[in-house]
C-alpha cells in the first residue's frame, strides 16, 4: 500500500515549518519570522509508531503579491485536498480565529477528508489553557495545542492524524502494476503515453507544463495490466512562476510514491541535466523501481558510438542508480516504446523479489570467502548472517560483531555480488546493519 500522504496547510508565519521540521526530525524547511519564507514545495518521510507517511509542507505556495493571500490559502487548500489523506490545519494560538481561518476551514469541511486542526505556539499551556477554545469554532473538531519550536504536545497530534491512515488509504489493486511517467517540461511523457495507448488522451503541447495533474489511465497487455500514472513535468525552481506550476511538482512526488515503477524520461537533445538528477533522485530515495529512458532519439544524429557515449554521460550524472536500465525511445514514431513493458514487468520483478536465507547466506559465506572485511586498528569486522526483512525496495538485515567496523566500501562489494547472483536490475537494495546483541 502507498504511504499515506499528509499535507500541511496554513496561513504564512503560523509555524508550518518548523512543524514540519520537527515531525520529519531534521531541519528540512527554512524556518525564518518572515511570512511567505519557505519558497519551495518540501516534502518527506517521516513515521510515528510504525506508521511510515509522506509529509508535504505547502508553504511554497505564494502568489506574486501578498495582496492574494487568501487567494493563496484557497490554492493551499485545494492542492491538500486533492492529495492527501490528512490534512493539517495550522493556526496560531497569538494571532486566534482569523477570517482567512475561518473561510479556509469552510472549504476543508466540505473535503470529505480528515482534517486535525492544530494550534501552534502554546510555548505556555498554562497561559493560553481557556484561548484555545475559541477554535472550536472552525467547525473542524477538537483543536491539539502544540508548540512546534518546543516540541509539546506532538504526540497527541501524531496518534491523530495515524488514527486515520488505515481507514482512509486507497486500496490498492492486487496484480496492477502502476507506473509513473516524469521528467522534465516538454520531455514526452505525454506523448509516451498517448503512443502506449494507441489514443491521444493526455493533452500534447510544445509549451511546457501542459499537463498539469497527474492523469491515471488502465492499460492492458498481454494478460497484465498496468496503470499509467501521467504527471505534470517538473521545472527549475528558478523558472517557477505560475503556482498551477509548483502544483505540478507536489504532485510528481505524490505519483512516484503511488507507484511501483518509475519511467524517468530523459531529452535527448538536452542530455541529462541537473533538473534531470534531481528528478531521478525522487524516485531513487523512495526506493522505487526505475528505467531511464531518453527520449526523442528519433532526432539524433548517430554513429557506432552515440548509445555507449550517450550511456556513459548518463552513467556519469546519475551515479547513485547504475542499477536503473537504460532504453532509448521515440514516443513520436514509437521507435522501441513497446520494448518498455519487458523492462517494467522485470524491473517490477526485482523490486518485489524475496530470497531465502539459506540461499542468499550462500551467497554471502562465498562473497566472504573471497574478500575478507578489512580489519581497522586491530579490530576484525565478523559478519554473522543476513536476511531479507521487506520489499520495495528489497531490503536486508546484516547480523555484524561491530556494526561501524562495517564501511560503506564493503557494504558495495556485498551489494555487488547480491546484484550478480540475483539481478536485482532497476531496484535500489537497502541494508539495516546491526550488533548481533541487538533486538529484530
Amino acid at each position: 500500500m502507498a504511504k499515506p500522504i499528509v499535507a500541511i496547510v496554513g496561513r504564512p508565519n503560523v509555524g508550518k515549518s518548523t512543524l514540519f521540521n520537527r515531525i520529519a526530525g531534521e531541519r528540512i524547511s527554512i524556518v525564518e519570522d518572515t511570512p511567505g519564507v519557505t519558497r519551495d514545495r518540501i516534502y518527506a518521510e517521516a513515521d510515528w509508531l510504525d506508521h511510515n507517511f509522506t509529509m508535504i509542507d505547502t508553504g511554497g505556495l505564494e502568489p506574486a503579491s501578498e495582496d492574494f493571500m487568501l487567494k493563496r490559502m484557497y490554492e493551499q487548500a485545494e492542492i491538500a485536498i486533492d492529495l492527501a489523506d490528512v490534512i493539517l490545519f495550522v493556526t496560531d494560538i497569538k494571532a486566534g480565529v482569523t477570517d482567512a481561518d475561518v473561510q479556509v476551514a469552510e472549504i476543508l469541511r466540505r473535503a470529505k477528508k480528515p482534517i486535525v486542526l492544530v494550534v501552534n505556539k502554546m510555548d505556555d499551556p498554562k497561559k493560553y489553557s481557556s484561548d484555545i477554545y475559541e477554535f472550536y469554532e472552525l467547525g473542524l473538531g477538537e483543536p491539539f495545542g502544540v508548540s512546534a519550536g518546543q516540541a509539546l504536545g506532538l504526540g497527541d497530534l501524531l496518534d491523530e492524524v495515524v488514527s486515520h491512515f488505515d481507514k482512509n488509504s486507497a486500496q490498492e489493486e492486487e496484480n496492477v502494476i502502476k507506473v509513473a511517467v516524469v521528467g522534465k517540461p516538454n520531455a514526452g511523457k505525454s506523448s509516451l503515453i498517448n503512443k502506449i495507448l494507441g489514443e491521444e488522451r493526455v493533452i500534447v503541447s510544445d509549451i511546457a507544463g501542459t499537463t498539469r495533474d497527474a492523469i491515471d489511465t488502465r492499460y492492458e497487455k498481454d494478460g497484465k495490466k498496468y496503470v499509467f500514472i501521467d504527471t505534470a513535468g517538473i521545472r527549475r525552481k528558478s523558472k517557477i512562476k505560475e503556482n498551477i506550476e509548483k502544483y505540478s511538482i507536489i504532485r510528481a512526488v505524490a505519483a512516484v510514491e503511488r507507484c511501483d515503477v518509475c519511467i524517468i524520461l530523459i531529452d535527448a537533445n538536452e542530455g541529462v541535466t541537473d533538473q534531470d538528477t534531481k528528478i531521478a533522485g525522487i524516485a531513487h530515495e523512495a526506493g522505487k523501481g526505475c528505467i531511464i529512458a531518453v527520449n526523442k532519439w528519433d532526432t539524433i544524429e548517430k554513429d557506432g558510438k552515440t548509445i555507449n557515449k550517450f550511456s556513459k554521460d548518463i552513467d556519469l550524472e546519475l551515479k547513485y542508480m547504475l542499477y536503473a536500465p537504460k532504453i532509448f525511445i521515440s514516443a513520436l514514431t514509437g521507435q522501441r516504446v513497446q520494448n518498455l513493458f519487458a523492462l517494467i514487468n522485470e524491473v517490477h520483478e526485482n523490486n518485489t523479489k524475496r530470497v531465502q536465507t539459506g540461499i542468499l547466506n550462500d551467497v554471502l559465506t562465498e562473497a566472504l570467502a573471497m574478500n575478507q572485511p578489512p580489519a581497522e586498528k586491530g579490530r576484525q569486522l565478523r559478519i554473522y548472517y543476513m536476511t531479507q526483512v521487506s520489499v520495495k525496495p528489497p531490503t536486508f538485515v546484516i547480523f555484524v560483531n561491530n556494526s561501524e567496523l562495517l564501511h560503506f566500501s564493503y557494504k558495495r562489494y556485498i551489494e555487488n555480488q547480491l546484484r550478480d547472483a540475483f539481478g536485482f536490475k532497476g531496484t535500489t537494495i537497502h541494508f539495516i546493519v546491526r550488533n548481533r546483541n541487538e533486538r529484530n
